[in-house]
């Protein structure tokens, strides 16, 4: 992406040109704008539009729901802090009131309410309306039957207003942490007024969303989007709690290239970084160890399969593929970030103990090679492998090629594609393997094995098993937090024998991030409230 480094740079060239000899990010300290590395361009900011974790940072800025992130403390939902100021749930834990702050405002004034959640709902479930992520409303009772066309009545979801400000959602299931699902943007409110002024309800990629049109109710409203060079929000004045809001507003850059934003980090131009390139990671320690961070991330790196193409069908050539690749190698000599390897999709944690099936074992790969029919890799097709154009992915890519040539003789092609290419091959199946992700969408088993039911948006591996959904389903209507969690490892199990998906490795993110920002605290899942963070400049600190 040459646009933005090159603007960046030009604007640095300048400011060192000028008699004013502070840095970038000096400057925007002292009128607390905070910049941020955001790897690449956005897919768009309709919170029911989009589904990955770049778009996520910036719709956590712009928008708000019934609950938000604890700055310091995973999986604590305050009440009051958010959309809602208070909430209860029946003894069964399906039916939830969400009492709405009367104060809340949308950024032209106009109060929110209930009626904009139940709109929003519908809007995301609407069977004519492209969200990609419409099974996170699934947990609402009647969600599923009305997205997939089984029941048109939109009265049948089981969400709605009893008044202006208060909301009650009926569940298919028992969810005694809802308010946590509630923090994730498929769970925010737009604007009716806004949305129906720009077309109907259902018609996606309307102008609603431009600069000028985005009408918010979080901490920040839009201010600019220049494409390829920068998002940048400011201070909502109308937000209920403005007044404790405490930067100006925070600049977002879209820099796909992890060493061009490392160098610009350094150079005084950003405050923190999306991330540190892998071969930089033992400089950063050595030369800026209170620069560094790096932290716990609740997510897993896997290879999607398309078992829609053999022999990607077959779980022997999958479970062949999985024991083939070097995790730990990988790990030590290429990424070098401290991530964990995998063993099962789901991280361990809060108690949930991932079921321990895949592992490096060339012997036992070579043999279900064999068994599958493709002995020494004799007769495999060559394997198409996409991956993206991002800094280091090619690097990764060549690692697994080498791996599965080493220990089974197959071939891979590697195709790298720009991300919103990427994203759409991925989404089209036009794939035999393709480097994926997931971060966590909130701190449970099922936000890593929800994705892979029938039809989901975030699925395509083309697997799907009544089996596993079973399991999922009895797992949801269990309240019982230990046999609950059984369950899910019972389907987890389910999902690693077929092995439609590769886990790799568990993450942690590594980053840079100046002194100046104060509030910024380490995160399981990295969703940082912009509402509680500060830049200070040093010598202004006690």
């Amino acid at each position: 992406m040459r646009v933005p480094v090159l603007c960046a740079l030009a604007l640095f060239g300048s400011l060192v040109a000028s008699c004013d000899n502070r840095t970038l990010v000096e400057q925007a300290t002292e009128e607390r704008i905070l910049i941020i590395g955001n790897s690449n361009e956005p897919k768009g900011l309709d919170p029911h539009l989009v589904s990955g974790v770049l778009e996520s940072n910036l719709l956590r800025a712009l928008f708000e729901g019934l609950a938000v992130d604890h700055p310091s403390k995973d999986g604590l939902s305050e009440k009051g802090e958010g959309g809602a100021v208070d909430w209860e749930a029946n003894e069964e834990f399906t039916v939830w009131t969400f009492k709405l702050n009367p104060l809340g405002k949308w950024s032209d004034g106009m109060p929110v309410t209930a009626h904009d959640y139940v709109f929003s709902y519908r809007r995301m479930l609407d069977p004519a309306f492209p969200a990609k992520y419409a099974e996170m409303l699934y947990y609402i009772k009647g969600a599923e039957e009305y997205n997939k066309g089984k029941n048109p009545d939109p009265e049948s979801l089981g969400a709605r207003a009893i008044d202006d400000f208060t909301l009650e959602i009926t569940l298919r299931g028992p969810i005694p942490f809802l308010p946590e699902i509630t923090k994730h943007y498929t769970w925010y409110p737009v604007p009716r007024h806004v949305i129906l002024k720009h077309g109907e309800m259902n018609e996606p990629f309307t102008e609603w969303t431009r600069p000028g049109n985005l009408v918010s109710n979080g901490p920040f409203q839009l201010k600019s989007w220049r494409v390829t060079h920068s998002i940048e929000v400011e201070r909502n004045p109308h937000y209920w709690d403005a007044a404790n809001v405490k930067l100006n507003g925070i600049r977002f850059m879209p820099i796909s290239n992890y060493y061009t934003e490392t160098r610009m980090f350094l150079d005084g131009l950003l405050h923190i970084t999306y991330s540190v390139p892998s071969e930089m990671i033992p400089y950063a320690k050595e030369k800026l160890p209170t620069l560094l961070r790096q932290e716990p991330y609740v997510g897993t790196r896997f290879i999607r399969c398309n078992t829609r193409v053999k022999p990607f069908d077959d779980p022997r050539v999958t479970h062949a593929l999985a024991a083939a690749i070097d995790r730990k190698t990988f790990i030590e000599n290429i990424l070098q970030g401290g991530q964990v390897p995998a063993y099962g999709i789901t991280p361990p944690f809060r108690g949930y103990e991932t079921p321990e099936v895949v592992g490096f074992d060339p012997e036992k790969a070579r043999r279900l090679l064999a068994e599958a029919g493709y002995p020494d890799g004799d007769g495999f097709p060559e394997v198409k492998f996409l991956t993206t154009d991002r800094d280091g992915a090619r690097r990764n890519a060549e690692t697994f090629q080498a791996m599965l040539q080493e220990n089974l003789g197959i071939n891979l092609r590697i195709e790298q594609r720009e991300w919103t290419t990427y994203l759409q091959d991925q989404y089209d199946g036009n794939y035999e393997l393709c480097d994926g992700g997931w971060i966590g969408d909130f701190l449970d088993p099922t936000t890593f094995l929800d994705m892979w039911t029938e039809g989901n948006g975030n699925n395509n591996t083309g697997w799907a098993s009544k089996e596993f959904e079973a399991a999922l389903r009895r797992a949801e209507n269990t309240a019982d937090p230990d046999m609950r969690f059984e369950i899910l490892v019972e389907a987890e199990n389910i999902l690693l024998r077929d092995l439609p998906v590769i886990p790799i490795y568990w993450y942690t993110t590594n980053y840079l991030i100046r002194p100046e920002v104060q509030g910024w605290d380490p995160l399981l899942l990295n969703n940082h409230p912009y509402k509680y963070l500060d830049l200070i400049p040093p010598r202004s600190k006690r």
